[in-house]
């Protein structure tokens, strides 16, 4: 005679208590520390690098000097031209440089803006630096000027944003 097939309720049933009974077990060992392991909570280290985004929105015109100080490295030649300012959401500035002999220079640009700033740096006849700068991070570029030039800087922002630059002579 064949075995009777259970009723469905029954095996539901025994499942229920059976994952009951195992959700009451716990594993716990003595690893021979003072204490209890319950007694003792672990504290989640603090994020090494923390991005405030209000740290990246512009300064005022009264903050923008120290700003500067702060964002542009110190120069290792004469200053031969720098400037600074706040532009306006989609505003564009250029700035012309007096005429520079030929050498090598150090361009340092910075921005302060929740969004990048273009920095195109163009002498008469070639474009020298053409950047979409991401704010927060200052930039150093070595540009060669060949014959005697004037660098014309032109500076773009699609939102507010503060910008700064020193061309400087290299050697």
């Amino acid at each position: 005679m064949p075995p009777a097939p259970k009723p469905p309720a029954a095996v539901v049933l025994g499942l229920v208590l059976a994952a009951g009974a195992l959700a009451g077990c716990e594993y716990t060992y003595d690893d021979a520390r003072a204490g209890t392991v319950q007694g003792t909570a672990t504290i989640a280290p603090a994020p090494a690098f923390t991005r405030d985004p209000l740290q990246q929105d512009p300064v005022s015109d009264a903050e923008l000097g120290d700003w500067v100080s702060r964002a542009l490295p110190d120069s290792t030649g004469p200053v031969v031209q720098a400037d600074a300012g706040l532009l306006a959401a989609a505003e564009v500035r250029t700035i012309s440089s007096p005429v520079l002999k030929t050498g090598t220079y150090i361009l340092a640009i910075a921005c302060r803006s929740q969004r990048r700033v273009t920095f195109t740096v163009r002498t008469e006849t070639l474009t020298l630096v053409d950047l979409g700068l991401r704010c927060g991070i200052n930039r150093e570029n070595v540009i060669y000027v060949s014959t005697d030039s004037v660098l014309a800087v032109r500076v773009e922002a699609r939102t507010a944003a503060n910008y700064a630059f020193r061309v400087y002579r290299l050697g």
